[in-house]
Protein backbone atom coordinates (compact mmCIF):
# COMPACT_ATOMS: atom_id res chain seq x y z
CA UNK A 1 0.00 0.00 0.00
CA UNK A 2 2.58 2.29 0.99
CA UNK A 3 4.87 1.61 -2.44
CA UNK A 4 1.75 2.52 -4.12
CA UNK A 5 1.04 6.14 -2.71
CA UNK A 6 4.75 7.04 -3.55
CA UNK A 7 4.99 9.33 -6.88
CA UNK A 8 7.56 7.04 -9.62
CA UNK A 9 9.15 10.12 -10.34
CA UNK A 10 10.43 10.57 -6.76
CA UNK A 11 10.97 6.96 -6.16
CA UNK A 12 14.77 5.97 -4.25
CA UNK A 13 17.06 3.20 -4.87
CA UNK A 14 15.44 0.07 -3.09
CA UNK A 15 17.30 -0.70 -0.02
CA UNK A 16 17.99 -4.49 -1.00
CA UNK A 17 18.94 -6.28 -4.28
CA UNK A 18 15.41 -8.03 -3.50
CA UNK A 19 13.32 -5.33 -4.81
CA UNK A 20 12.71 -3.47 -8.06
CA UNK A 21 14.52 -0.99 -8.74
CA UNK A 22 12.27 2.01 -10.22
CA UNK A 23 12.82 3.54 -14.21
CA UNK A 24 12.59 7.20 -13.41
CA UNK A 25 15.51 8.97 -15.13
CA UNK A 26 15.51 10.10 -18.72
CA UNK A 27 18.20 11.70 -20.99
CA UNK A 28 18.42 14.77 -19.29
CA UNK A 29 18.83 13.06 -15.94
CA UNK A 30 21.46 10.83 -17.56
CA UNK A 31 23.50 13.38 -19.64
CA UNK A 32 23.62 16.06 -16.71
CA UNK A 33 24.76 13.34 -14.48
CA UNK A 34 27.37 11.97 -17.20
CA UNK A 35 28.31 15.45 -17.83
CA UNK A 36 29.00 16.22 -14.64
CA UNK A 37 31.09 13.46 -13.80
CA UNK A 38 33.28 14.33 -16.97
CA UNK A 39 34.31 17.89 -15.30
CA UNK A 40 36.69 17.04 -12.89
CA UNK A 41 39.75 19.14 -11.14
CA UNK A 42 41.29 15.94 -11.57
CA UNK A 43 41.08 16.20 -15.55
CA UNK A 44 42.86 19.95 -15.29
CA UNK A 45 46.01 18.47 -13.21
CA UNK A 46 45.81 15.09 -15.44
CA UNK A 47 45.83 17.48 -18.51
CA UNK A 48 49.63 16.45 -18.42
CA UNK A 49 49.38 12.98 -18.83
CA UNK A 50 47.23 13.70 -22.21
CA UNK A 51 49.63 15.90 -23.54
CA UNK A 52 53.17 14.46 -22.52
CA UNK A 53 52.14 10.44 -21.48
CA UNK A 54 55.23 9.68 -22.16
CA UNK A 55 57.50 12.24 -20.25
CA UNK A 56 59.50 14.38 -22.62
CA UNK A 57 57.96 13.81 -25.95
CA UNK A 58 55.16 16.69 -25.91
CA UNK A 59 51.94 16.31 -27.99
CA UNK A 60 51.04 19.40 -30.01
CA UNK A 61 47.75 21.33 -28.95
CA UNK A 62 45.78 19.68 -31.76
CA UNK A 63 46.85 16.38 -31.28
CA UNK A 64 46.12 16.40 -27.61
CA UNK A 65 42.79 17.80 -28.41
CA UNK A 66 41.92 15.33 -31.22
CA UNK A 67 43.51 12.27 -28.33
CA UNK A 68 41.00 13.38 -26.08
CA UNK A 69 38.41 13.18 -28.57
CA UNK A 70 39.21 10.30 -30.45
CA UNK A 71 40.13 8.52 -26.78
CA UNK A 72 36.82 9.92 -25.24
CA UNK A 73 34.45 8.68 -27.87
CA UNK A 74 36.13 4.73 -27.34
CA UNK A 75 35.58 5.01 -23.65
CA UNK A 76 32.37 6.44 -23.12
CA UNK A 77 30.88 4.14 -26.23
CA UNK A 78 32.61 0.95 -23.74
CA UNK A 79 30.62 2.67 -20.92
CA UNK A 80 27.76 3.02 -22.87
CA UNK A 81 27.59 -0.64 -24.09
CA UNK A 82 28.28 -1.53 -20.56
CA UNK A 83 25.30 0.39 -18.96
CA UNK A 84 22.22 -1.06 -21.75
CA UNK A 85 21.94 -4.68 -19.98
CA UNK A 86 21.68 -2.72 -16.32
CA UNK A 87 19.16 -1.19 -18.51
CA UNK A 88 17.09 -4.45 -19.65
CA UNK A 89 18.22 -6.28 -16.39
CA UNK A 90 17.56 -3.67 -13.68
CA UNK A 91 20.98 -4.82 -11.86
CA UNK A 92 24.26 -3.07 -11.07
CA UNK A 93 26.74 -3.44 -12.32
CA UNK A 94 28.72 -6.10 -9.95
CA UNK A 95 25.75 -8.42 -10.05
CA UNK A 96 25.29 -8.01 -13.92
CA UNK A 97 28.43 -9.77 -13.66
CA UNK A 98 26.83 -13.11 -12.20
CA UNK A 99 25.47 -13.38 -16.09
CA UNK A 100 29.04 -13.66 -17.22
CA UNK A 101 31.60 -15.16 -14.68
CA UNK A 102 28.41 -16.68 -12.31
CA UNK A 103 27.83 -15.76 -8.87
CA UNK A 104 31.07 -16.91 -7.14
CA UNK A 105 33.07 -16.08 -9.34
CA UNK A 106 31.32 -12.78 -9.80
CA UNK A 107 32.96 -11.75 -6.17
CA UNK A 108 36.82 -11.74 -7.99
CA UNK A 109 36.12 -8.05 -9.94
CA UNK A 110 33.69 -7.05 -7.24
CA UNK A 111 36.37 -7.05 -4.80
CA UNK A 112 38.26 -5.53 -7.39
CA UNK A 113 36.10 -2.80 -8.00
CA UNK A 114 35.22 -2.20 -4.25
CA UNK A 115 39.52 -1.36 -3.67
CA UNK A 116 39.60 1.07 -6.53
CA UNK A 117 36.22 2.82 -5.74
CA UNK A 118 37.53 3.38 -2.34
CA UNK A 119 41.13 4.43 -3.87
CA UNK A 120 39.22 7.00 -5.73
CA UNK A 121 36.50 8.03 -3.77
CA UNK A 122 39.52 9.00 -1.14
CA UNK A 123 41.03 10.82 -3.97
CA UNK A 124 38.27 12.78 -4.57
CA UNK A 125 37.91 13.96 -1.11
CA UNK A 126 41.51 14.71 -1.06
CA UNK A 127 40.97 16.46 -4.43
CA UNK A 128 37.57 18.42 -3.20
CA UNK A 129 39.67 19.72 0.47
CA UNK A 130 42.83 20.87 -1.86
CA UNK A 131 40.58 22.59 -4.14
CA UNK A 132 38.90 24.51 -1.10
CA UNK A 133 41.86 25.64 0.45
CA UNK A 134 42.87 26.77 -3.03
CA UNK A 135 39.74 29.05 -3.19
CA UNK A 136 39.66 30.00 0.61
CA UNK A 137 43.55 29.58 1.77
CA UNK A 138 44.90 27.44 4.97
CA UNK A 139 43.23 28.94 7.41
CA UNK A 140 40.83 25.90 7.26
CA UNK A 141 42.62 23.05 7.61
CA UNK A 142 42.76 20.22 5.30
CA UNK A 143 41.10 17.77 7.61
CA UNK A 144 38.27 19.91 8.13
CA UNK A 145 37.50 20.29 4.62
CA UNK A 146 37.89 16.53 3.72
CA UNK A 147 35.20 15.38 7.02
CA UNK A 148 32.86 18.19 5.27
CA UNK A 149 32.96 16.44 1.83
CA UNK A 150 32.40 13.20 3.40
CA UNK A 151 29.66 14.01 4.96
CA UNK A 152 28.11 15.53 1.60
CA UNK A 153 29.29 12.21 0.10
CA UNK A 154 27.49 10.36 2.98
CA UNK A 155 24.49 12.24 2.44
CA UNK A 156 24.31 11.69 -1.53
CA UNK A 157 24.44 8.43 -1.05
CA UNK A 158 21.15 8.18 1.03
CA UNK A 159 19.27 9.55 -1.46
CA UNK A 160 21.10 8.50 -4.82
CA UNK A 161 18.37 9.08 -7.43
CA UNK A 162 17.59 12.56 -5.66
CA UNK A 163 21.21 13.46 -5.89
CA UNK A 164 21.04 12.78 -9.83
CA UNK A 165 17.87 15.07 -10.07
CA UNK A 166 19.49 17.64 -8.08
CA UNK A 167 22.38 17.61 -10.02
CA UNK A 168 20.43 18.38 -13.34
CA UNK A 169 18.10 20.77 -12.26
CA UNK A 170 20.47 22.90 -9.96
CA UNK A 171 24.45 22.00 -10.29
CA UNK A 172 24.74 21.37 -14.12
CA UNK A 173 24.12 25.13 -15.32
CA UNK A 174 26.38 26.32 -12.58
CA UNK A 175 28.97 23.99 -13.43
CA UNK A 176 28.44 25.14 -17.61
CA UNK A 177 28.49 28.99 -16.72
CA UNK A 178 31.61 28.43 -14.67
CA UNK A 179 33.35 26.42 -17.89
CA UNK A 180 32.52 28.88 -20.06
CA UNK A 181 34.02 32.22 -18.11
CA UNK A 182 37.22 29.70 -17.37
CA UNK A 183 37.64 29.28 -20.97
CA UNK A 184 37.24 33.12 -21.68
CA UNK A 185 39.46 34.30 -18.75
CA UNK A 186 42.29 31.38 -19.59
CA UNK A 187 42.80 31.40 -23.17
CA UNK A 188 42.43 35.49 -23.39
CA UNK A 189 45.60 35.06 -21.44
CA UNK A 190 47.23 34.23 -24.75
CA UNK A 191 48.82 30.37 -23.26
CA UNK A 192 51.53 29.18 -25.24
CA UNK A 193 50.04 26.34 -27.18
CA UNK A 194 52.94 25.56 -30.06
CA UNK A 195 55.40 22.83 -30.33
CA UNK A 196 55.36 19.44 -30.04
CA UNK A 197 54.85 16.61 -31.95
CA UNK A 198 52.18 13.65 -32.74
CA UNK A 199 54.97 10.81 -31.65
CA UNK A 200 52.92 10.18 -28.24
CA UNK A 201 49.32 10.38 -29.90
CA UNK A 202 48.54 6.14 -29.25
CA UNK A 203 49.74 6.88 -25.69
CA UNK A 204 47.65 9.99 -25.09
CA UNK A 205 44.15 8.17 -26.50
CA UNK A 206 45.29 5.21 -24.06
CA UNK A 207 45.33 8.01 -21.36
CA UNK A 208 41.74 9.22 -22.15
CA UNK A 209 40.33 5.34 -22.77
CA UNK A 210 41.27 4.76 -19.45
CA UNK A 211 40.27 8.01 -17.71
CA UNK A 212 36.48 7.15 -19.37
CA UNK A 213 36.41 3.21 -19.16
CA UNK A 214 37.01 3.38 -15.77
CA UNK A 215 33.57 3.87 -15.65
CA UNK A 216 32.69 1.05 -16.94
CA UNK A 217 32.29 -0.78 -13.38
CA UNK A 218 29.89 1.23 -11.96
CA UNK A 219 28.00 2.46 -15.03
CA UNK A 220 24.74 -0.18 -14.79
CA UNK A 221 24.24 1.06 -11.45
CA UNK A 222 23.06 4.33 -12.87
CA UNK A 223 21.39 3.56 -15.71
CA UNK A 224 19.61 0.38 -14.35
CA UNK A 225 17.60 3.45 -13.66
CA UNK A 226 17.22 4.72 -16.83
CA UNK A 227 13.74 4.83 -18.93
CA UNK A 228 15.51 2.93 -21.81
CA UNK A 229 18.14 1.81 -23.34
CA UNK A 230 18.52 4.83 -25.45
CA UNK A 231 18.71 7.01 -22.72
CA UNK A 232 21.23 5.69 -20.72
CA UNK A 233 23.47 5.30 -23.97
CA UNK A 234 22.91 8.58 -25.27
CA UNK A 235 23.53 10.09 -21.90
CA UNK A 236 26.69 8.74 -21.10
CA UNK A 237 28.41 9.56 -24.91
CA UNK A 238 26.71 12.50 -24.98
CA UNK A 239 27.16 14.15 -21.51
CA UNK A 240 30.38 12.49 -20.69
CA UNK A 241 32.12 13.12 -24.13
CA UNK A 242 31.72 17.13 -24.14
CA UNK A 243 32.36 17.53 -20.51
CA UNK A 244 35.71 16.01 -20.63
CA UNK A 245 36.88 17.12 -23.68
CA UNK A 246 36.18 20.94 -22.54
CA UNK A 247 37.84 19.82 -19.34
CA UNK A 248 40.91 18.38 -20.51
CA UNK A 249 41.41 21.37 -23.28
CA UNK A 250 40.98 23.76 -20.47
CA UNK A 251 43.65 22.18 -18.12
CA UNK A 252 45.87 22.13 -21.40
CA UNK A 253 45.66 25.80 -21.42
CA UNK A 254 46.02 26.22 -18.02
CA UNK A 255 49.10 23.89 -17.79
CA UNK A 256 50.70 26.12 -20.29
CA UNK A 257 50.34 28.91 -18.32
CA UNK A 258 52.62 27.35 -15.25
CA UNK A 259 55.23 25.44 -17.35
CA UNK A 260 53.73 22.39 -16.94
CA UNK A 261 53.69 22.30 -13.69
CA UNK A 262 50.76 20.55 -11.96
CA UNK A 263 51.18 21.66 -8.48
CA UNK A 264 50.21 25.28 -9.58
CA UNK A 265 47.79 24.25 -12.41
CA UNK A 266 44.53 25.37 -10.42
CA UNK A 267 45.92 28.92 -10.23
CA UNK A 268 45.22 30.55 -13.07
CA UNK A 269 41.68 29.43 -11.98
CA UNK A 270 41.79 31.31 -9.07
CA UNK A 271 43.42 34.47 -10.04
CA UNK A 272 41.27 34.98 -13.06
CA UNK A 273 38.27 37.70 -12.45
CA UNK A 274 35.59 36.03 -10.89
CA UNK A 275 37.83 32.78 -11.04
CA UNK A 276 37.43 32.16 -6.85
CA UNK A 277 33.21 31.79 -7.43
CA UNK A 278 33.71 29.82 -10.14
CA UNK A 279 36.63 27.60 -9.20
CA UNK A 280 34.53 27.29 -6.20
CA UNK A 281 31.43 26.08 -7.95
CA UNK A 282 33.28 23.51 -9.47
CA UNK A 283 34.98 22.48 -6.23
CA UNK A 284 31.34 22.07 -4.98
CA UNK A 285 30.58 19.93 -7.54
CA UNK A 286 33.38 17.73 -7.17
CA UNK A 287 30.96 16.12 -5.14
CA UNK A 288 29.55 14.61 -7.23
CA UNK A 289 32.67 12.30 -8.13
CA UNK A 290 32.81 11.40 -4.71
CA UNK A 291 29.03 10.21 -4.25
CA UNK A 292 29.78 8.12 -7.55
CA UNK A 293 32.43 6.12 -6.23
CA UNK A 294 30.75 5.45 -2.31
CA UNK A 295 27.62 4.87 -4.10
CA UNK A 296 29.23 2.35 -6.68
CA UNK A 297 31.42 0.92 -3.62
CA UNK A 298 27.91 0.42 -1.97
CA UNK A 299 25.97 -1.47 -4.72
CA UNK A 300 29.27 -3.33 -5.26
CA UNK A 301 29.03 -4.92 -1.82
CA UNK A 302 25.32 -5.57 -2.41
CA UNK A 303 26.94 -8.15 -4.62
CA UNK A 304 28.49 -9.78 -1.66
CA UNK A 305 25.53 -9.16 0.76
CA UNK A 306 22.03 -8.95 -1.04
CA UNK A 307 20.00 -8.69 1.87
CA UNK A 308 21.88 -5.43 3.94
CA UNK A 309 19.98 -1.84 3.76
CA UNK A 310 21.99 -0.36 1.16
CA UNK A 311 21.81 2.89 3.56
CA UNK A 312 23.94 1.09 6.65
CA UNK A 313 26.71 0.48 4.10
CA UNK A 314 26.74 3.89 2.32
CA UNK A 315 27.59 5.55 5.74
CA UNK A 316 30.18 2.83 6.72
CA UNK A 317 32.07 3.00 3.35
CA UNK A 318 31.54 6.93 3.72
CA UNK A 319 33.41 7.00 6.78
CA UNK A 320 35.81 4.28 5.66
CA UNK A 321 36.38 6.38 2.52
CA UNK A 322 37.05 9.82 4.30
CA UNK A 323 39.59 8.45 6.74
CA UNK A 324 41.52 7.20 3.70
CA UNK A 325 41.45 10.41 2.72
CA UNK A 326 42.68 11.98 6.43
CA UNK A 327 45.61 9.06 6.83
CA UNK A 328 46.75 8.00 3.17
CA UNK A 329 48.85 9.80 0.47
CA UNK A 330 45.86 9.65 -2.62
CA UNK A 331 48.26 11.85 -4.51
CA UNK A 332 49.62 9.38 -7.37
CA UNK A 333 46.91 8.22 -9.48
CA UNK A 334 48.50 7.58 -12.93
CA UNK A 335 49.27 3.88 -12.55
CA UNK A 336 46.40 3.69 -10.79
CA UNK A 337 44.46 3.99 -14.16
CA UNK A 338 46.67 1.96 -16.43
CA UNK A 339 45.67 -0.94 -14.07
CA UNK A 340 41.49 0.20 -14.24
CA UNK A 341 41.72 0.24 -17.92
CA UNK A 342 44.12 -3.03 -17.87
CA UNK A 343 41.32 -5.12 -15.88
CA UNK A 344 38.29 -3.77 -16.65
CA UNK A 345 38.43 -3.27 -20.42
CA UNK A 346 38.92 -6.74 -21.48
CA UNK A 347 36.25 -7.78 -19.13
CA UNK A 348 34.63 -5.20 -21.02
CA UNK A 349 34.54 -6.84 -24.16
CA UNK A 350 34.05 -9.77 -22.78
CA UNK A 351 31.01 -8.80 -21.42
CA UNK A 352 29.60 -7.11 -24.75
CA UNK A 353 30.51 -9.75 -26.90
CA UNK A 354 28.78 -12.86 -24.56
CA UNK A 355 25.39 -10.57 -24.13
CA UNK A 356 25.10 -8.37 -27.55
CA UNK A 357 26.88 -11.02 -29.73
CA UNK A 358 26.81 -14.93 -28.90
CA UNK A 359 22.58 -14.27 -27.59
CA UNK A 360 23.81 -13.84 -24.03
CA UNK A 361 20.97 -11.33 -23.38
CA UNK A 362 18.31 -14.18 -23.73
CA UNK A 363 19.85 -16.13 -21.11
CA UNK A 364 21.61 -13.60 -18.54
CA UNK A 365 21.12 -14.96 -15.27
CA UNK A 366 21.97 -12.72 -12.47
CA UNK A 367 20.57 -15.08 -9.69
CA UNK A 368 22.36 -15.62 -6.72
CA UNK A 369 23.30 -19.44 -7.58
CA UNK A 370 24.22 -18.25 -11.00
CA UNK A 371 26.64 -21.23 -12.14
CA UNK A 372 29.83 -20.65 -12.40
CA UNK A 373 31.01 -19.93 -16.29
CA UNK A 374 35.29 -20.37 -15.78
CA UNK A 375 35.37 -20.17 -19.81
CA UNK A 376 34.89 -16.49 -19.55
CA UNK A 377 37.69 -16.03 -17.50
CA UNK A 378 40.24 -17.12 -20.50
CA UNK A 379 39.67 -14.11 -22.70
CA UNK A 380 39.91 -11.78 -19.82
CA UNK A 381 42.92 -12.63 -18.79
CA UNK A 382 44.39 -12.38 -22.31
CA UNK A 383 43.16 -9.39 -22.40
CA UNK A 384 44.41 -8.00 -19.69
CA UNK A 385 48.14 -9.64 -20.52
CA UNK A 386 47.68 -8.36 -24.21
CA UNK A 387 46.99 -4.57 -22.59
CA UNK A 388 50.63 -5.01 -20.81
CA UNK A 389 52.56 -6.04 -23.29
CA UNK A 390 51.36 -3.53 -26.33
CA UNK A 391 51.31 -0.73 -23.74
CA UNK A 392 53.95 2.07 -23.98
CA UNK A 393 52.84 3.92 -20.48
CA UNK A 394 55.46 3.47 -17.99
CA UNK A 395 53.63 2.66 -14.13
CA UNK A 396 55.94 0.83 -11.73
CA UNK A 397 58.79 -0.08 -11.95
CA UNK A 398 59.11 -3.92 -11.00
CA UNK A 399 55.99 -4.32 -12.85
CA UNK A 400 56.99 -2.67 -15.74
CA UNK A 401 59.83 -5.07 -15.54
CA UNK A 402 57.67 -8.00 -15.71
CA UNK A 403 56.35 -7.13 -19.18
CA UNK A 404 59.51 -6.17 -20.45
CA UNK A 405 60.85 -9.45 -20.08
CA UNK A 406 57.13 -11.36 -21.50
CA UNK A 407 58.11 -8.67 -24.80
CA UNK A 408 61.30 -10.08 -25.09
CA UNK A 409 60.30 -13.29 -24.66
CA UNK A 410 57.82 -13.47 -27.53
CA UNK A 411 59.91 -10.84 -29.26
CA UNK A 412 57.39 -8.23 -29.54
CA UNK A 413 58.31 -4.74 -30.01
CA UNK A 414 55.95 -2.03 -29.64
CA UNK A 415 55.38 0.74 -32.24
CA UNK A 416 54.05 4.38 -32.14
CA UNK A 417 50.40 3.11 -33.60
CA UNK A 418 49.77 0.80 -31.22
CA UNK A 419 46.83 0.81 -28.69
CA UNK A 420 46.45 -0.96 -25.67
CA UNK A 421 43.42 -0.64 -24.64
CA UNK A 422 41.98 -1.63 -28.21
CA UNK A 423 44.45 -4.57 -28.37
CA UNK A 424 43.02 -5.97 -25.21
CA UNK A 425 39.39 -5.15 -26.22
CA UNK A 426 40.05 -6.90 -29.37
CA UNK A 427 42.44 -10.15 -27.85
CA UNK A 428 39.96 -10.71 -25.19
CA UNK A 429 36.62 -10.32 -27.82
CA UNK A 430 38.09 -12.46 -30.61
CA UNK A 431 39.04 -15.40 -28.08
CA UNK A 432 35.31 -14.92 -26.78
CA UNK A 433 34.31 -15.32 -29.69
CA UNK A 434 36.33 -18.43 -30.78
CA UNK A 435 35.17 -19.71 -27.38
CA UNK A 436 31.41 -19.09 -27.77
CA UNK A 437 31.46 -21.16 -31.05
CA UNK A 438 33.34 -24.14 -29.41
CA UNK A 439 30.69 -24.38 -27.04
CA UNK A 440 28.28 -24.40 -29.82
CA UNK A 441 29.82 -27.36 -31.71
CA UNK A 442 30.38 -29.15 -28.20
CA UNK A 443 26.52 -28.80 -27.39
CA UNK A 444 25.62 -29.57 -31.28
CA UNK A 445 27.53 -33.06 -30.70
CA UNK A 446 24.90 -35.62 -28.56
CA UNK A 447 25.94 -38.65 -27.09
CA UNK A 448 24.13 -40.60 -29.88
CA UNK A 449 26.04 -39.28 -32.72
CA UNK A 450 29.11 -39.92 -31.29
CA UNK A 451 31.05 -42.80 -33.19
CA UNK A 452 31.25 -45.73 -31.13
CA UNK A 453 34.04 -47.75 -30.59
Amino acid sequence: MTSALVDPQHAEVPLTLDEEAPKTLGLLDQGAFWANLGVSLLGFSGALFLLDPLGGKPLTFTGAVLAAVVGSLIGTAMVGLAAIPGVRTGRPSMVLLRGLFGARLSYVPTVLNIVQMLGWGAFELWVIATGAQAVFGTAVPYGVWATLAGLVTIALTIWPLGAVRLLRRYVTAGVVVSMIWLTVALFSRGPSLTGGSWDAFAPAVDYVIALSVSWVPMAADYARHSKSSRTAFAGVVGGYTIAQVACLTLGIAALALVGNDTDKVWDPFVAAPLGALFFGILVLREADQSFANVYSTTVSLQNLMPRVDRRVISVAIGVLTTGIALLVDVNSYGAFLSVIGAVFVPMFAVLVVDYFLLGGASRWNTAADAPSRWLMVVPWILGFCAYWIVTATSTVGWWDTIWENVRSAVGFSHQPWMNAALAAFLVAGLFTIALGRLSRRASNVSPERLPSR
